[in-house]
């Protein structure tokens, strides 16, 4: 049995995992969903990776899974809690010193989106539903809320590991994706990580989308 502790993106609401934990509860593991301090403007890294470690409680090794801007935050936690794995789910990959303000520009992601927009041959300018929610279906976005108020501290403080934590990691990343496009996320893994992607079927907001398929995934036997 794996003790999933799931990191959110930009907004930080654990909500965003509510249909992945019962999948993972049904294959006979333990899923922890993290609320973030994503509202809070005096609240910067070290207090989302605090905000990790206090769900995580007195839980053994775990596996920590961050989705999107959650990439920021999870390595963090191996400091403070025994983490026997990592996996980044469509998720940004820091460099020691690099803000979060920063990577957009260093990771080239704004025209691998836009380039990936164009190849889809899709009109008008991207829009928040049309690059993050496509794929999610309707019913499932009547339950959220429209309230992901989210700071820019954690964009703003250079990420402070002098290196990735010496933890497995994994690198998932979805084939729809409209944010992260898959072939970025290939290109940035290999140039910071020196991992390949698994795919997963899905865009950004996979675990809304494709819960089963993301759960299949993470529970995977390597």
């Amino acid at each position: 049995m794996t003790t999933f502790v799931l990191v959110p993106g930009a907004g930080g609401q654990s909500w965003y995992w509510h249909r992945l934990v019962p999948e993972l509860e049904r294959r006979g593991h333990t899923a922890v969903a993290v609320d973030l301090p994503s509202g809070d403007e005096t609240a910067g890294l070290d207090a989302y990776a605090d905000a990790v470690a206090d769900a995580v409680g007195d839980r053994g090794p775990v596996t920590v899974v961050a989705q999107s801007m959650g990439g920021l935050t999870a390595p963090l936690v191996c400091s403070r809690h025994p983490v026997e794995a990592l996996v980044l789910v469509n998720a940004m990959v820091p460099r020691p010193g690099e803000t979060g303000g920063e990577w957009w520009t260093a990771t080239g992601q704004d025209r691998a989106q836009a380039e990936h927009w164009a190849g889809l041959g899709l009109p008008g300018e991207p829009d928040e539903e049309s690059v993050f929610l496509h794929d999610v279906p309707a019913d499932v976005l009547a339950t959220g809320t429209d309230d992901l108020a989210q700071t820019m501290r954690p964009f703003e403080e250079p990420w402070p590991l002098a290196a990735w934590p010496d933890v497995p990691t994994r690198v998932l990343a979805g084939r729809d994706d409209r944010l992260f496009p898959l072939e970025f996320q290939r290109r940035v893994a290999r140039e910071r990580l020196g991992l390949d992607v698994e795919e997963v079927p899905g865009g950004h907001c996979v675990a809304l989308s494709r819960p089963v398929e993301l759960a299949e995934a993470l529970t995977v036997a390597r």
